[in-house]
């Protein structure tokens, strides 16, 4: 189940980190939303220099399933 609908449309690092930010905003609270926005900042940084196609995937497939978990663990302690 991914945190948000349109995650199998997401096929280019441009659409991971808006799908990303759109995730960060459906987190409880304000706190919570600007720490992992900034880490979603960090890890494209870190990764902009990145230009193999495969290992490009393999991030943006983790990336999903992160979100996922972050997501679910939210949900469920409200």
């Amino acid at each position: 189940m991914a945190p948000l609908p349109g995650a199998e449309l997401v096929h280019t690092p441009l659409q991971l980190y808006r799908y990303l930010l759109r995730c960060c905003r459906q987190l409880p609270t304000k706190g919570m939303q600007e720490h992992y926005r900034h880490a979603v900042r960090q890890s494209f940084r870190v990764h902009s220099d990145e230009d193999n196609p495969e290992r490009i995937q393999q991030i943006i497939k983790r990336a999903i399933e992160d979100a996922d978990w972050i997501m679910n663990k939210y949900k469920k302690q409200n």
